[in-house]
């Protein structure tokens, strides 16, 4: 079976022929590479095909693909029983692992659920619970998963799509969401001087990184949280994608001179299977069914196997993990910009951590616009240039590039054989 012939069964029977948008190849075209199996640095599809990965399935395989202490850690957690549908050992060791490596300043609770979006809905629901107000603020270009109220200039797919939301969000819904450009502290201080008492909380990536790589400006998340404190609104800070991918305790591990009131978990907390969580102050966690009013419930969370995934995933993810991460990207990244400054193509290069991305602009963008004001009809071809050297990336120009601990020497190599090539393509793009 070729990839064409595999895009063209799934397209029968599902929706644009994938499971989650972006996997469509929809902004760069051509028929999605469709992988049956990964190890280490590398991924094969249907053809026999290897690729280099800096997809790491976006984010989780921060040790690699089918890492051989976590596939035995699956293995025995599944032999156990897929899930009995109530309380297990294991999930309290791993929300006990995460706080100690976040510390107890910024969790004093978790709670475990099945993805992202359910851990950012749920920490919503818990701030409106908690202070009795309706409004969110979020950023735009910030993505925070796909629940209703949440879409609105959302970065991700919705970004890759170029659209501006999604339909079906009532009206009503999409009222309670107030969107501020990010990065912009004096938008913030006007907002909460006119609708403060509305406010029940803002959430922000703790990094964006979801609409390509734009960090926060030096003290921004601090002057938020303390802006929104002053007004009594809480402040939801989304790690699901740096969260254990960044530092050994995420984002809050590099820039974590504020307190969150919640924090969301996601990625590389499950270990590359379903599982994410959200912690913050015992009092407001407390507010969660059964000891509080804010229902909040799922059949599969704190799923046994997921836990077994991450829990050894973060106990393997020591300092020198992280070192080798940060070398890795710095080299790739600096390779990157020097393929396209040869062949005069104007960019930048952020990085969050190990995160980093391309932007095709000669200055680093600071918040969306500036993001979506970008030759971005130069990532096509650079990324088909890639993918026909056997390196395979994130098939969208609005997305982060992961790098894991298994990326070694020769893998590597292979990326930086390959660059020059994906240059050359992207300086003789046209828009």
């Amino acid at each position: 079976m070729t990839n064409e012939q595999a895009f063209d069964r799934a397209r029968a029977i599902l929706p644009g022929g994938v499971n989650s948008p972006v996997r469509a190849f929809g902004s760069v075209g051509g028929a999605p590479r469709s992988f049956v199996s990964a190890r280490g640095p590398y991924v094969t599809d249907v053809e026999g095909r290897e690729y280099v990965d800096l997809v790491g399935s976006w984010g989780p395989a921060i040790l690699g693909h089918a890492h051989p202490e976590v596939i035995l850690a699956v293995q025995e957690a599944a032999s156990r029983g897929l899930g009995f549908g109530a309380s297990t050992p294991g999930e309290t060791q791993l929300a006990e692992l995460v706080r100690d490596r976040v510390g107890s300043r910024y969790l004093g609770k978790l709670r475990l659920v099945s993805t992202g979006t359910e851990a950012t809905m749920t920490a919503i629901r818990l701030a409106r619970g908690a202070t009795g107000r309706d409004l969110l603020v979020k950023f735009s270009g910030h993505y925070h998963g796909h629940s209703d109220g949440l879409l609105a200039e959302a970065g991700s797919g919705v970004a890759t799509l170029a659209i501006p939301g999604s339909a079906g969000v009532p009206d009503a819904v999409a009222a309670q969401t107030t969107v501020i450009g990010y990065n912009d502290l004096d938008a913030v201080r006007a907002l909460f001087d006119a609708r403060g008492s509305e406010i029940a909380a803002v959430i922000v990536e703790a990094a964006a990184a979801n609409m390509g790589v734009v960090p926060p400006a030096l003290g921004f998340n601090r002057e938020l949280t303390e802006i929104a404190h002053a007004h009594g609104a809480l402040v939801i800070l989304d790690e699901v994608l740096t969260g254990f991918r960044v530092s050994p305790s995420g984002w809050l591990g590099l820039d974590g001179d504020y307190e969150p009131d919640l924090v969301t978990y996601g990625k590389v907390i499950g270990g590359g299977l379903p599982l994410a969580a959200l912690g913050g102050r015992a009092e407001v966690m407390d507010l969660l069914a059964p000891l509080g009013p804010v229902y909040q419930a799922g059949t599969l969370s704190g799923n046994p196997v997921a836990v077994a995934a991450g829990l050894t995933t973060l106990q393997l993810a020591d300092d020198a993990v992280y070192a080798h991460l940060d070398a890795t990207a710095a080299t790739l990244s600096s390779a990157v910009s020097e393929a396209l400054s040869m062949e005069g193509v104007a960019h930048s290069i952020q990085h969050a951590g190990s995160l980093f991305s391309i932007a095709f602009r000669d200055t680093a963008p600071t918040d969306y616009a500036e993001v979506k004001a970008q030759d971005a009809f130069r990532y096509p071809p650079f990324f088909h240039a890639l993918l026909a050297a056997g390196v395979s990336l994130p098939p969208s120009v609005f997305e982060a590039w992961f790098v894991s601990a298994a990326h070694d020497d020769t893998a590597v190599s292979r990326i930086l054989d390959a660059l020059p090539a994906a240059a050359r393509a992207a300086a003789r793009a046209v828009s």
